[in-house]
């Protein structure tokens, strides 16, 4: 016969093995804190005391859940901080810039934008031999380094890529699970997670982070024809169908015949044609562009600024007026709803209205203000984006100040200034090459220059663009 002593188990699921699987098979039971031995035949309460623990088990695990949600509500950091930060001694519930790990997550932030993929980053990290995070940690603890300290993945810098927390904000709720009885976590819609603000010390600027996002969402890889990567990939769109150019080269081509081509251009069988452009006449482009945009700022800023102003937002403007004008009889409404529920509710109560009466126009009212609560919600975003918008003119501000007099384009530089850029097909009706490139600006948007056709031309029977 087998004996098995067991002071601890799962009570939610003991009830089958004592009962069926263990008397099948011989199996003695033993629950030493229960005073059950199955031997003894004094386990008949054994089902009784398993309903109680699983009640006990469900009630606790609410209880704890709810003490989390709380802290969680009131905008306390929930979890390990993350790599970066540290717990502030004299109060473990704030975080304090980790100065040695932060200046890995900047450079990290800063390859990414340099155009580097999170692999190429972790080969990066590993030839500087830059400790690993686990390694970093057990360097500071006083503990043996791991196995190849130096070995970062891309998964890790993935991570941090994806850290809001790194903006100085704090990010609660981004996992749950789905009861007590399951370990596995899963993950958050974004709507359903709760940010706050300004709880700690930034170590990466919002603006930045944001761009990542951007250059993370479309993920490039090098050309598998060379080692060559193109300087505007995932970056340039066709003007007719929306889809990428993608970046054409091989080991057999020169740098300069690198080229972009839309991506359902495939040997004509495609629904798109080819809108083919080379990468140094876009690079003559965008450089070009870039200074004719610092030299305009730089010779008035106060005309620069109202151009934008102008041609961005103008249009805007009325419409954002409109926009708050909606907002504030919605919020009004809303908060009228509140009275005429609280004023229905107390004529059910003294008999003034019949309660079905009461009961068909508290589910209108409700309908109407949660129709009212999310057009609200809706135009609110809307109105905060454009005001940020507006804000944004100093941070392009800034990125004009730091490349004064730029002589070529590096992936950091293009980054920095461009958001998009939309190819169009090439007319040569004329008997030119004649192809319109529209630049997207970061933070601005597009810009039409003074004295900026937007169109190269080429001579239809010379070298093509």
């Amino acid at each position: 016969m087998l004996t098995w002593n067991i002071s601890s188990c799962a009570w939610t699921t003991i009830g089958y093995y004592t009962e069926s699987f263990f008397a099948e098979r011989d199996i003695r039971y033993i629950a030493i804190n229960d005073g059950v031995d199955s031997d003894k035949g004094d386990n008949d309460f054994t089902p009784f005391r398993n309903l109680f623990n699983d009640f006990y088990a469900r009630d606790t695990s609410r209880k704890i859940r709810a003490i989390l949600t709380a802290k969680a509500n009131a905008g306390e950091h929930m979890g390990k901080q993350p790599y970066g930060y540290l717990r502030n001694k004299d109060n473990p519930k704030q975080w304090v810039v980790d100065e040695e790990a932060a200046e890995v997550v900047k450079k990290i932030f800063a390859l990414c934008v340099d155009g580097k993929g999170p692999m190429q980053i972790a080969r990066m990290l590993q030839k500087e031999k830059i400790l690993t995070i686990k390694s970093y940690y057990a360097k500071c603890a006083g503990k043996p380094l791991p196995d190849n300290p130096y070995l970062w993945d891309a998964n890790s810098v993935s991570k941090i890529l994806a850290r809001f927390e790194y903006c100085g904000h704090t990010v609660n709720f981004k996992t749950y699970s789905k009861s007590n009885k399951l370990k596995k976590r899963y993950e958050n819609t974004p709507e359903n997670r709760r940010i706050f603000r300004n709880t700690h010390e930034a170590i990466i600027d919002e603006k930045l982070f944001e761009r990542v996002q951007e250059l993370r969402a479309s993920k490039r890889r090098p050309a598998k024809q060379a080692e060559r990567q193109g300087l505007f990939s995932n970056l340039i769109f066709c003007a007719d169908c929306g889809s990428k150019l993608h970046f054409c080269t091989a080991s057999s081509l020169t740098p300069s015949q690198d080229s972009y081509r839309c991506s359902r251009y495939k040997s004509n069988t495609g629904s798109c044609t080819a809108h083919y452009i080379r990468e140094e006449t876009l690079k003559r482009i965008v450089l070009k562009r870039i200074f004719d945009v610092t030299a305009m700022f730089i010779d008035d800023i106060t005309s620069f600024r109202d151009m934008v102003y102008e041609q961005r937002f103008e249009k805007m403007e009325k419409d954002m007026k409109r926009r708050k004008k909606a907002l504030e009889q919605a919020r009004k409404r809303i908060t009228e709803l509140d009275r005429i529920f609280k004023r229905i509710y107390e004529d059910d109560v003294n008999g003034t209205i019949s309660h079905e009466r009461f009961l068909k126009l508290s589910a209108e009212y409700e309908a109407e203000q949660k129709e009212l609560t999310e057009f609200v919600y809706a135009e609110q975003n809307a109105v905060h984006i454009f005001e940020q918008d507006k804000a944004d003119f100093d941070n392009f501000a800034a990125v004009i100040r730091k490349y004064v007099g730029v002589k070529e384009l590096t992936p950091t530089i293009v980054n920095e200034f461009v958001k998009k850029i939309i190819v169009h097909a090439p007319d040569k009706s004329s008997g030119h090459r004649r192809q319109k490139v529209q630049i997207v600006w970061n933070f601005i948007g597009e810009v039409n220059l003074p004295n900026d056709s937007q169109v190269i031309e080429r001579q239809r029977k010379g070298r093509t663009a």
